[in-house]
């Protein structure tokens, strides 16, 4: 399976996850205003090695605090990364599925695209990118803009991933 298959599939399922259920358990990993502050995103858009590295040392700072809760989410990660290995087309399909049942969670009103105060409540990670997912700029996300931008953070988040 391609780099670009196994970092998608991880996005994906971090991203159909939500930051609460990922962070579940673990000292002081919520997600808050933060989680929908547009500079938060334009920050990590100039700079992704240095959000990548802060990131990594606020999750170390949790598993120190809470070293048994960081097991089990590291083992459920590895679990899973491995299930998609194995079967990535069933990976795919229920990421997506779940996604969809995100995606459909968050739109409140029912018509079929988010909002940004909707995206803020419902896909905070989403609507910390709301302005570069949002393609056509009208300021409603619809699914197929937050495929679109998953595949194309996936693509270059691969091309730009050091040779193993």
């Amino acid at each position: 399976m391609s780099r670009h298959v196994i970092h998608r599939t991880l996005f994906l399922i971090v991203l159909a996850a939500g930051m609460p259920a990922v962070a579940d358990g673990l000292s002081g990993a919520t997600v808050g205003a933060s989680g929908g502050d547009a500079a938060a995103g334009q920050a990590c858009q100039s700079d992704p090695a240095q959000c990548r590295a802060g990131t990594k040392a606020r999750m170390e700072q949790r598993c120190q605090e809470n070293p048994q809760q960081c097991e089990k989410l590291k083992a459920k990660l590895e679990e899973k990364r491995e299930a998609c290995k194995t079967d990535p087309e069933k990976c795919r399909a229920e990421m997506q599925t779940r996604i969809e049942q995100r995606f459909q969670k968050a739109d409140t009103d029912g018509n079929g695209t988010l909002s940004r105060e909707e995206a803020q409540k419902g896909m905070p990670m989403i609507a910390r990118r709301f302005d570069q997912i949002d393609a056509n700029k009208d300021g409603q996300l619809s699914l197929d803009e937050i495929n679109a931008a998953a595949q194309q953070r996936a693509t270059q988040r691969s091309n730009a991933a050091p040779p193993q």
